[in-house]
């Protein structure tokens, strides 16, 4: 009998012994969720198995109190195992709203669809199960060494937790990665059932302090308190005894808790640990649940994670011939679901420590910014949830009926742009000579129609030196501003409303190479020119030596950039960007990596921030002092020693200092060792804390797909402006799109007079069933 996603597993009759290579004998390791699912599953698919579990505590001990699981896990369960099913199913609390209190205001939203058990009772269930099925559970033992189950048995599987000394054991082979991070919490309970799931936030004199609460059985609550690890020391907890530090948590939270005590069972104060590691087998050891992989509890996957471990890798030994290729698969399976939820525990974890930057808020937009903090729950299906607080947010946010956030006006200086979507600036390698020519009308002017607020060109350079390729446009002739004012009349013209903006920069290292689709950053095979750089630092293995900037050079190149500006405005560009960004000649100074100087250009930040900041005062004295200019940086190397957030942070202030309207926030391509953290809207964190801490709008980038992301992103008030490239690339008429899949027909986006009969979706051929009108009797 094989177990598919989908199959129901059955017991009818008795189960022949495995054959082949499939595992009879099977250790595990911990007994947990995980562990004992994963032993009740397979026993259950072969009876003949003989299966031990060895837990290192009694049956009654265990860390926190409720636990939630999603429908969609619960289906799994249903499948696999229907007596599990159901007695969970007669255990659950089940609720469908959340509650967010801030400063005194409590905001509810609908919808959600919760399941929770007591962890206890959950274990009794799984215990009972097990034994049930012949599992042999060992109690308060420590198990043999991995190396003797190794040996002994078919199959080990570590379900032995965050602190798993199995994952230890092999730590040459798993290549585990722990991070700890920055708020301390503990995990605590409430005798009287909460009647949402409910997050406050409490400000106190030492620092944001919040509560996590849901109920988990009719009479009891699971309440966690967390704040970071200097507020929990400011506020003297690391002197208290465990009870007076609990006594203090409930007397904050009074009113939450009706003036009804917190218990803590074994909880003790401790910080979350994510866990990644780059192998999850070893021979026939696999890891499993929180030995493999953990997710904030936050968004209350820990438990969901090792049950569906436990499915899958009972699935894929059953599907596969061998061991081997079971555990491949599995890890093969499981791989990207956990990286994605770990990706959203991560973005949800971070917003938790960083709450205290959102506490200025209207109190709706922080609740709204709240239950959409993993990225995961987004303003269409949190419309679908509760359309009433959604419309509620939206109202409060200033959107007309009707109107979707992202089709909102926006005010930077004297240009108002009609919505809040750019086209980001995409590198088009098509210039002759630095000349725009019929390509760029086409691929600018077709992107202006298509209903943007705002067109940004590519880099544009201001040197022939300063380009990346031969292919690269740029204003540093009369010619080429010429040829750009062809550009941005057709946009004024035919597409009134639409602003266009250029992006001045200068390549530094990362220039004299092939066309991107030739050998993207390799050196030219001939023609190659001199390059420059804050240090004579190739950009990597192979690329050219820049020499480094003289103080001589440093004022010729402040000269390019102003002379580059004065005929962007002459060519009638609405705003200026100056990139600093993306490790060329301006983000090369801000970075120490690139950055090895030791005149006043080098050294501390400030100094490093000195060529940069020339520049853009230096572009600013010409640029027209009604129309806007922002800044391109890179708000992370994603490489050690290299630029980090904090000092996104305060790069970010002094350009602001310095009058930048709002910052574009991207990150990387600093530094050709870089490993970025991809991900869905992966780079929007940086922005959302540059406009919190700095107070400046910002531009966010990177993986923002869908006009469902876009809207999420203003109305929680994490960014100000959208850019997005390759969905531009994919369909240039995406805004104009996004308008009509949302129904909305207002001036944020308007259609082109010759293209307004194209504003509805074509008809397509039929492709429903007819329904039958008779039911026919025998």
């Amino acid at each position: 009998m094989r177990l598919r996603r989908g199959a129901r597993a059955t017991t009818d009759g008795p189960h022949p012994p495995t054959t082949g290579n499939h595992p009879l004998r099977v250790a595990i390791i911990g007994g947990g969720p995980g562990g004992l699912y994963a032993a009740a599953l397979l026993k259950r698919l072969d009876p003949a198995r003989d299966i031990t579990v060895w837990e290192r505590n009694a049956p009654d001990e265990t860390f926190g109190f409720g636990v939630v699981l999603s429908d969609e896990t619960l289906g799994g369960i249903e499948h696999a195992d229907p007596v599990v099913h159901e007695a969970l199913r007669r255990e659950f609390v089940r609720w469908d709203d959340i509650d967010i209190v801030h400063r005194g205001t409590r905001h509810r939203s609908g919808g959600h669809g919760f399941a929770a058990l007591g962890r206890h009772r959950l274990l009794e269930i799984l215990h009972e199960r097990c034994r049930s099925l012949g599992v042999r559970l060992r109690f308060r033992a420590e198990a043999p060494h991995p190396d003797t189950l190794s040996a002994e048995y078919d199959l080990v599987i570590a379900a032995d937790g965050v602190h798993s000394a199995t994952r230890e054991t092999y730590a040459h082979v798993f290549r585990p990665q722990v991070t700890e991070h920055r708020c301390r919490y503990i995990w605590l309970a409430a005798d009287f059932p909460f009647d949402a799931f409910r997050f406050e936030i409490a400000e106190t004199e030492h620092g944001v302090v919040q509560l996590h609460g849901y109920p988990y059985g009719a009479d009891a609550s699971t309440v966690i308190i967390e704040m970071r690890e200097e507020v929990w020391r400011a506020a003297g907890h690391g002197g208290l005894t465990p009870r007076e530090s609990v006594e203090r948590c409930a007397k904050l939270f009074a009113d939450a808790l009706r003036g009804r005590p917190l218990r803590s069972g074994n909880s003790a104060w401790t910080s979350f640990r994510t866990v990644v590691n780059d192998r999850w087998s070893h021979g026939n050891v696999v890891l499993l649940g929180d030995a493999a992989h953990t997710a904030h509890f936050s968004i209350g996957s820990g438990t969901k994670l090792a049950v569906e471990d436990a499915l899958a890798l009972a699935a894929c030994l059953e599907e596969q011939p061998d061991v081997p290729r079971a555990l491949a698969a599995y890890e093969e399976e499981r791989r990207p679901v956990v990286a994605s939820t770990q990706r959203a525990a991560r973005a949800s974890l971070e917003w938790f420590e960083n709450a205290g930057l959102y506490l200025r808020q209207p109190p709706r937009q922080f609740a709204f910014n709240l239950l959409t903090r993993s990225r995961r729950v987004t303003h269409g299906n949190l419309r679908l949830r509760d359309a009433r607080f959604t419309e509620s947010v939206e109202r409060a946010f200033g959107c007309p009926p009707g109107t979707p956030p992202m089709f909102t006006p926006f005010r930077l200086r004297g240009l108002t742009l009609r919505n809040r979507v750019v086209v980001s600036p995409m590198d088009m390698y098509s210039a002759a000579d630095g000349v725009p020519g019929d390509f760029h009308l086409v691929h600018l002017g077709a992107r202006a129609l298509g209903g943007a607020g705002l067109v940004m060109t590519e880099m544009v350079c201001v040197s022939p030196e300063g380009r990346i390729t031969p292919g690269c446009a740029g204003l540093y002739t009369g010619r080429q501003a010429e040829a750009w004012r062809r550009v941005t009349d057709f946009v004024h013209r035919q597409s009134p409303g639409t602003a266009i903006g250029v992006q001045l920069g200068h390549s530094g290292r990362k220039g004299s190479t092939k066309l991107m689709w030739e050998g993207i950053d390799e050196p030219l095979p001939t023609g190659n020119w001199p390059l420059v750089a804050a240090s004579p630092l190739p950009y990597k293995p192979g690329s050219q030596i820049p020499r480094e900037l003289s103080r001589a050079r440093l004022t010729d190149i402040r000269e390019q950039f102003t002379a580059a500006a004065w005929r962007a405005a002459r060519a009638g560009f609405d705003l200026l960007e100056l990139h600093c960004g993306h490790g060329y000649l301006l983000s090369g100074f801000l970075s120490p990596l690139t950055n090895h100087r030791t005149d006043a250009y080098g050294g501390s930040p400030e100094r490093r921030l000195r060529f940069p900041l020339e520049v853009f005062d230096a572009v600013r004295g010409v640029w027209p002092a009604e129309r806007p200019m922002t800044v391109r940086i890179s708000a992370t190397d994603w490489a050690d020693g290299g630029t980090g957030a904090d000092d996104a942070v305060e790069i970010a202030r002094a350009f602001a200092a310095h009058g930048a309207d709002a910052i574009d926030v991207s990150t990387g391509q600093v530094v050709a060792e870089e490993r970025p953290e991809y991900g869905r809207s992966y780079q929007t964190p940086f922005a959302d804390r540059i406009r919190h801490e700095v107070r400046v709008p910002v531009i966010a980038v990177g993986a923002i797909s869908s006009w469902d992301d876009v809207n999420s992103l203003i109305l929680a008030g994490r960014t100000d402006l959208c850019a997005l490239a390759r969905p531009h690339l994919y369909d240039p008429h995406w805004t104009l799109h996004a308008a009509a899949e949302q129904g909305y027909e207002g001036p944020g986006a308007p259609w082109p007079a010759p293209y307004r009969a194209g504003s509805r979706p074509p008809r397509t051929g039929r492709t429903d069933n007819p329904k039958p009108r008779l039911t026919l009797r025998d």
